[in-house]
Parts: structure tokens; C-alpha cells; sequence
């Protein structure tokens, strides 16, 4: 049985056997409750991430149905990788992706958030060519 002590005034833990500190993590309540300006989800910057994970992605793809559910659920995958990359602490991701034929067809997408606009925000964009069209949108939201 080993019992820990307190380093006289510290509060790093000591072990009483060996007599060296005890490497603990430490985690401090930030009360943060928005994001700092540099922070914040941008979606200028969100909108030039996903134009270029679409034109990667699709740039020389011809339509298959076959194929539209497996890319867009790896397009929402690559997106959302990327935007982790950004390094926004505490922002949650929403990633909606659609691949359709393009056919001369026109198609409307709508969609109703409850968010805060202070902290919260999307970005979106669309990839056509002359058999496929593609819609990707990212959400982030903040988590207080």
C-alpha cells in the first residue's frame, strides 16, 4: 500500500515510496463563454476549405448512383477532418453533403438552425459539372 503527501507549499503530489513527483494532468474550468475573435468559425475561410475538398474530390467524377452515397459521406468525412485541422476549440461540426445528376433540373435546399449568432455560423458551397452537382454545408456550432 502506497499513500500520497502534499510537497509542502504545492500542489503537486509526492509519492511516498520513491519520493518523486507524480505526473498528473491538470485540467483548469476556463469559464469561457464565447469564443476570442481569432477563435471564431469563419466561413469565408470554411467556404475556400470545402470548394477545394469538393474539386479534389469530384474534379474529373462522372455521375453514378452508385457511387453519390459512398462520396458523400466521404466528402462529409474529409470536411470535417479539415475543419478539425483549424484548431477551434470547443466548436462542435455538422457536415450535410448531397451529390445528385445533373439533368437541367433546378433543385432548392433550405434549412432552419437554432443557434446564437454570435458564436455560430455556416459555410457552403456547390460543385457542378456536366453530369453531377454537389452541395456540401458546414455548421459550426458553438459549445458553451
Amino acid at each position: 500500500r502506497s499513500s500520497v503527501v502534499m510537497e509542502p507549499d504545492s500542489d503537486t503530489p509526492v509519492d511516498d515510496v520513491s519520493g518523486e513527483a507524480e505526473a498528473a494532468p491538470r485540467e483548469c474550468n476556463t469559464y469561457t463563454i464565447r469564443p476570442n475573435f481569432k477563435q471564431k468559425f469563419r466561413p469565408v475561410v470554411v467556404k475556400e476549405l470545402i470548394h477545394q475538398v469538393l474539386m479534389e474530390a469530384l474534379n474529373e467524377k462522372q455521375y453514378s448512383s452508385e457511387q453519390a452515397k459512398l462520396w458523400s459521406s466521404e466528402i462529409g468525412d474529409l470536411i470535417k477532418a479539415r475543419l478539425k485541422e483549424l484548431g477551434l476549440a470547443r466548436y462542435k461540426y455538422i457536415v450535410q453533403v448531397v451529390v445528385g445528376e445533373q439533368r437541367g433540373e433546378g433543385v432548392k435546399m433550405g434549412c432552419r438552425c437554432y443557434w446564437d449568432s454570435d458564436t455560430d455560423n455556416y459555410a457552403q458551397d456547390i460543385f457542378m459539372n456536366d453530369t453531377l452537382f454537389c452541395v456540401a454545408a458546414a455548421y459550426g456550432v458553438y459549445h458553451y
